[in-house]
């Protein structure tokens, strides 16, 4: 691949900065960052796969282990727009490699790490790495299509992340398994590292974009809109996600252990994707306020069902499946209509708004990791319970600002 930079396409009218060629190749050429945003994503993630074991090596609580996870998410809702700010002007190709690599580099720090402060220090790293790669990667993949293809392109790209839902954290419950915990976050540095060759063999040399200041970033939380709707994605997000850190101990209480476990993570990740794919299309029909009335209802209802279930001698694994369905939906319905309402509410700032709304929803997986770690302790059915009525305090506020546009 040359290291001239691609110049626009005039004559064929396509997006400036990509050649004919690379236009015609440019859907195909997202996999990679498909495949980019699924390492990222599996990175986040793929700590509830293996916590029990995790926690017992380094001789922590599971509690203690999870906040793991919390960390992560704290850094990657402080640092997202810090990283936009500072990587604005490097090629995008210089900057997708370099996210990959250090990504590859945390996680091998992260698999060899002797003790829990090192550990939390290499979570922190990888964040870094993920609040730089997955922004960049959609606007990448927008660049490298005609404008009639970039929903498909952005389509392709977000979908490696609701991928790691489904497939990354089964899969390194699979792997702590077949091998240990540590062989799991070692396949992801080497997943993360293969990408990075990817991306620097196929993507052209696209130029930097320019400057957002970060003072300008945070201006758009002036606007009353915003201020009023990105609360929202905080509480959500802390109602729905924050216990899927701690997954294995939830299923213990509802008696999936062993094997079941793995499929039981794989259905909540095929909730996970059916709630986002369902959640666009009926944003588009029915509004996005509807679309969330009703999946913070249904999150309510399962995670009270859970609280219950796991409080009780029943021990069925077809309730415990179809709970991890209803779970990942409820949790993933939320994203695309909170991105509708806050891109109404600020539509001359959509890519600040979109930018915000990712650091509110690692904020809000951050704080509700929190919650969990400190009431998982007390037991499992009062930490579903305090989700389950965060999931009523949010579906309250939706109503208090349903009519912000």
């Amino acid at each position: 691949m040359s290291d001239v930079p691609v110049k626009a396409n005039e004559a064929g009218g396509g997006p400036p900065g990509v050649p004919a060629a690379s236009e015609a190749r440019g859907l195909g050429s997202t996999l990679v960052l498909a495949l980019g945003t699924f390492a990222a994503g599996t990175d986040a993630y793929v700590v509830a796969g293996f916590l029990p074991a995790m926690a017992g090596s380094l001789r922590v609580s599971e509690a203690a282990a999870g906040q793991s996870a919390t960390v992560f998410a704290i850094a990657y809702a402080v640092f997202s727009p810090v990283m936009a700010t500072v990587t604005a002007r490097l090629p995008r190709r210089a900057l997708l490699v370099g996210a990959l690599l250090v990504l590859a580099l945390a996680n091998a720090g992260s698999a060899l790490a002797p003790d829990y402060p090192v550990l939390m220090a290499t979570r922190v790293v990888a964040a870094l790495g993920a609040a730089a790669f997955t922004p960049a990667a959609g606007a990448v993949a927008a660049s490298l299509v005609a404008p009639a293809q970039r929903g498909r392109a952005l389509a392709v790209v977000v979908g490696g992340l609701t991928v790691a839902t489904a497939l990354g954290v089964p899969l390194g419950n699979l792997a702590d398994r077949l091998l240990d915990w540590r062989a799991a976050l070692g396949l992801v540095a080497v997943l993360c590292a293969l990408c990075a060759t990817g991306v620097f063999a196929v993507m052209p040399v696209l130029p930097g974009s320019p400057r957002i200041p970060l003072r300008r970033r945070l201006d758009a939380l002036r606007h009353p809109g915003v201020v009023a709707v990105l609360p929202l994605t905080v509480l959500g997000l802390a109602a729905s996600y924050g216990l899927y850190a701690y997954a294995i101990p939830i299923l213990h209480a509802l008696g999936a252990e062993g094997p079941a476990e793995m499929w039981m993570l794989f259905l909540y990740g095929v909730g996970a994707v059916g709630g986002n794919l369902l959640a666009g299309a009926a944003v588009d029909r029915h509004g996005p306020v509807r679309v969330l009335a009703v999946g913070y209802v249904s999150l309510g209802v399962t995670l009270a069902a859970a609280a219950w279930a796991s409080g009780t001698d029943v021990r069925r694994l077809p309730l415990a499946g179809l709970l991890m369905v209803a779970w990942g939906a409820a949790t993933w319905f939320q994203t695309p209509a909170q991105q509708v309402r806050l891109i109404s509410a600020a539509p001359q700032e959509t890519a600040v708004v979109v930018g915000l709304n990712a650091s509110a929803l690692y904020l809000g997986i951050a704080l509700g990791t929190a919650l969990g770690g400190a009431l998982l302790p007390v037991g499992v059915p009062m930490a579903l319970t305090a989700c389950a009525g965060l999931a009523v305090l949010s579906l309250a506020y939706l109503m208090l600002t349903r009519r912000h546009r």
